[in-house]
C-alpha cells in the first residue's frame, strides 16, 4: 500500500516539460553527445549516466578553471536541463564552481518514469560521475537542491560525512506538508526531509523567498531551524517560488557563501552556527565588474552506500510553466550587474516576472490526491480512511 501512495504522490509532484525542451545528439565527426536548444559551450560535457534502477539519465558538467569546489544541482520538479542550462554556465562562472546539473528519470531525454526512488538513484549516479570521471572529492563537493530538488539532496547529504555543503533553495519539509499542515511524518509522506536534516553534517545554507505561495516560506524556516551546521540564511522579501535567482541578493549571498566554504578548514563553529573567518587574501574574480571580493559572513535510515568513500546514494509544489532559458541567463546576468555596481541592494527584482507556479492547478492536485488517498484506503480498510481523514484534516489545525 505504501507504494501505491508514493506512486499516486508522485503524479502530483512531477511535471517533466511535454515536449522536453532539448534533444541529445552525437557529432559524427568527434562522437562528442551535445544538446539541441541550447548554445552549446566549450567547457560544457553532455553525459548519459546509467542508474542502478535501470534507467539512463542525462546529465551536463560545466568546468571552471578556477574551480575549487564542485557543485550538484537538483533541479525543481517542472524544469529540464534545457530550460536550466544557461543558468548553470551563469552559476559556474560567477561562483567560480565546477558545476553538473542532471535530469530526472523521466524528465528530459532520460528514460524511465519519475519517482521518489528513482530521484535518489539519480543524484547517486551524478555523484558517482564527479568522483569517478572528474576526480572530485567528497569534501570539495556542495549539493544544490531546489523545491523538489531538496530531497534527493538531502537524502544524499546524509551518507556523505565528509561532504563539503548544502544548499536548499525553496525546499519542502516533506510531501504532504506541502499540502496540509500536519505536524508528524506519517508512512505515506515522500522527501522526509525534515526528518533527515538534524544528520547533515555540513554546513548548510537556505534560501527562500517570504512569499512563496507554492512552498511556504515556514518550511525554509523550519529545516534551517532543525540543521546542525546552520549558516546565515537568506530570506528574500517578496520572493515568490520561481523568481530567487532574479534578486541582487541571491548571487551575492551565494558568492559569499561559497567563498566561506573555500576556507573550510580554517572555519570555526559558534553556538551551532558557521560563521568565516576574516578574508585577508580575496581571489582575483573572474567576472570582470567583480575585482575584488571578501566575505563579511558571519528520519528516514541511512541506505546502504553503494560508491566510494560512503558513497551514499520533488515537490509536491505546483506545476511550473516552460521557462525561456535565454531569458533567464540574461537576467541573471543583470541582476549580478547590479548587485557588483550598485552600493547596496534592493529587494525588488530588477524586472517582474510573474510565477511560473499555477496554483489552481496545484490546489485541484492536493484535492484530487487526497480522495484517491481516501478512495483506497476506505475501499480496502475503511478504519484506516477514517484515522487517515483525521490526522490530515484535524491534526493539520491542532
Amino acid at each position: 500500500m505504501g507504494a501505491m501512495t508514493s506512486s499516486m504522490a508522485a503524479k502530483f509532484a512531477f511535471f517533466p516539460p511535454n515536449p522536453p525542451s532539448y534533444q541529445v545528439v552525437v557529432e559524427e565527426v568527434i562522437g562528442k553527445l551535445t544538446m539541441t536548444g541550447v548554445v552549446n559551450r566549450g567547457n560544457a560535457d553532455v553525459l548519459k549516466l546509467a542508474t542502478e534502477r535501470g534507467n539512463q539519465v542525462v546529465a551536463v558538467y560545466f568546468r571552471n578553471p578556477e574551480a575549487k569546489l564542485t557543485m550538484l544541482y537538483s533541479h525543481g520538479n517542472a524544469a529540464d536541463l534545457g530550460q536550466m542550462y544557461d543558468l548553470f554556465s551563469e552559476l559556474s562562472l560567477h561562483l567560480r564552481v565546477n558545476l553538473m546539473g542532471y535530469d530526472y528519470s523521466g524528465y528530459g531525454q532520460s528514460t524511465g518514469k519519475p519517482s521518489e526512488q528513482n530521484t535518489y538513484a539519480d543524484i547517486e549516479a551524478a555523484y558517482r560521475c564527479l568522483l569517478e570521471k572528474y576526480g572530485a572529492k567528497e569534501e570539495d563537493v556542495i549539493l544544490y537542491g531546489q523545491s523538489v530538488g531538496s530531497g534527493p539532496t538531502l537524502d544524499l547529504a546524509t551518507r556523505l560525512p565528509r561532504l563539503r555543503a548544502a544548499v536548499l533553495h525553496s525546499p519542502i519539509m516533506s510531501g504532504l506538508r506541502v499540502m496540509y499542515p500536519v505536524k508528524r511524518t506519517y508512512w505515506f509522506d515522500i522527501y522526509k526531509n525534515i526528518d533527515k536534516i538534524p544528520i547533515v553534517n555540513c554546513p548548510v545554507l537556505v534560501i527562500h523567498g517570504t512569499a512563496d505561495d507554492v512552498v511556504d516560506w515556514s518550511h525554509g524556516k523550519q529545516l534551517w531551524e532543525h540543521c546542525k551546521e546552520k549558516y546565515e540564511p537568506l530570506w528574500i522579501k517578496g520572493g515568490n517560488h520561481c523568481d530567487l535567482e532574479l534578486y541582487p541578493q541571491y548571487i551575492k549571498h551565494l558568492k559569499k557563501f561559497i567563498s566561506a566554504i573555500e576556507k573550510w578548514p580554517y572555519q570555526r563553529k559558534v553556538s551551532g552556527t558557521f560563521k568565516d573567518q576574516p578574508d585577508n587574501n580575496p581571489r582575483k574574480s573572474t567576472d570582470v565588474r567583480d575585482t575584488s571580493r571578501s566575505s563579511t559572513d558571519q528520519k528516514d535510515r541511512p541506505r546502504p552506500s553503494t560508491g566510494h568513500r560512503e558513497m551514499p546514494r520533488a515537490s509536491t509544489d505546483r506545476r511550473e510553466k516552460s521557462r525561456t532559458s535565454v531569458d533567464r541567463r540574461d537576467k541573471l546576468i543583470k541582476s549580478v550587474d547590479r548587485s557588483e555596481k550598485a552600493g547596496n541592494a534592493t529587494d525588488q527584482p530588477e524586472k517582474a516576472r510573474n510565477s511560473i507556479d499555477r496554483l489552481v492547478t496545484f490546489q485541484l492536485a492536493k484535492t484530487f490526491l487526497s480522495t484517491i488517498i481516501l478512495l483506497f484506503l476506505y475501499s480496502s480498510v475503511p478504519a484506516l480512511a477514517a484515522h487517515f481523514c483525521r490526522i490530515v484534516f484535524l491534526d493539520s489545525w491542532n
